[in-house]
C-alpha cells in the first residue's frame, strides 16, 4: 500500500549494464519473518490466494487484496492508514468533483471504494492481477510515464502517489507522471514515500509532510511519511512544523 512498495524490474539498465541505484525497503526482523510464511505458504497453494489489508477480526470492515508478491517487494497499508487517506481523498473528491488518479496504491483504492463506490478513481499500477478492477485499472510501468493514455493527461485535480522504489530515479519519473496526470487548474497530491526522500520531493513536487505517519500490515525498516501540496490544516495532522 499504497500507497505500497513494489520494485519493478528495470531491463533497460540490465541491458545497458548499469547499476540499478534503486534502494529496496529494508525488512525489520517480524517482516522477514513474514517473508519466510509467506513462501512457505506461496510453495503450498502454488502462489494463489488473497490478503487481508487490515489483518483485523471483524469481517464487516474487511477489504480483501490479492496476497502480497514479495517478489515485488509489495507491502499493504495497515487499515488505518487507509481508511484516513481514503477519507482525506473522498474529503477532496467532495470540494473538486474531480476524478482521483491512484499511482501504485491498490490498498488505498480498494478502501476508497470500499468508502464510498460512486467516487470515480483510477488505479495506475503495474501488477496485472489488480486488472480484476476492470475499467478502473490501468497497466502502468513508472520506467514509461509518457506511455499514458491520452484521455488521462491533464484530467485530475486530487492524486496519490506511492513510487515503488525509494530513489532519485524512481521518484523523479513519478513526479513527471504526476505532472502529466495534473489538471492546469490548483492540483492537490498525497504523496507516501519514505523520509529519506523529503528533501528530494519536497524539490520536485513542492509537497510538505505531514503528522499523521503511515504504516504497514508488515513492519518496514524504512520510516515512511505522508507529504502533501496543500495544508491539510486539522486533517492527516496537519503539516509539520519545522523545528
Amino acid at each position: 500500500m499504497s500507497t505500497e512498495l513494489e520494485e519493478r524490474p528495470n531491463p533497460a539498465a540490465a541491458d545497458d549494464g548499469i547499476e540499478e541505484d534503486d534502494d529496496p525497503p529494508l525488512l525489520s526482523s517480524q517482516a522477514l519473518e513474514a517473508l519466510r510464511e509467506f513462501l512457505s505458504e506461496q510453495s503450498s497453494l502454488g502462489g494463489a490466494g488473497g490478503g487481508r489489508v487490515d489483518g483485523g477480526d471483524d469481517d464487516q470492515d474487511e477489504v480483501r487484496l490479492v496476497a502480497e508478491d514479495w517478489r515485488l517487494s509489495q507491502f499493504w497499508y495497515d487499515r488505518e492508514t487507509a481508511e484516513t487517506v481514503a477519507e482525506e481523498i473522498r474529503t477532496l473528491y467532495r470540494s473538486t468533483s474531480s476524478p482521483i488518479a491512484c499511482i501504485a496504491c491498490p490498498t488505498l483504492y480498494a478502501y476508497l471504494k470500499k468508502l464510498d463506490p460512486s467516487v470515480p478513481v483510477k488505479l495506475l499500477e503495474y501488477d496485472k492481477r489488480f486488472e480484476q478492477y476492470g475499467d478502473d485499472f490501468i497497466y502502468y510501468d513508472y520506467n514509461q510515464p509518457d506511455e499514458l493514455l491520452p484521455s488521462l493527461k491533464h484530467n485530475y485535480q486530487v492524486i496519490i502517489a506511492d513510487p515503488p522504489y525509494l530513489s532519485k530515479e524512481c521518484l523523479e519519473k513519478v513526479a513527471h507522471t504526476i505532472s502529466l496526470l495534473a489538471h492546469p487548474q490548483d492540483s492537490y497530491l498525497l504523496l507516501l514515500t519514505g523520509e529519506v526522500q523529503k528533501e528530494r520531493a519536497a524539490e520536485l513536487l513542492n509537497v510538505h509532510p505531514c503528522g499523521f505517519r503511515p504504516q504497514h500490515t508488515n513492519k518496514l525498516g524504512n520510516e515512511f511519511r505522508l507529504f502533501t501540496n496543500y495544508n491539510p490544516a486539522g486533517r492527516l495532522g496537519g503539516w509539520e512544523r519545522k523545528v
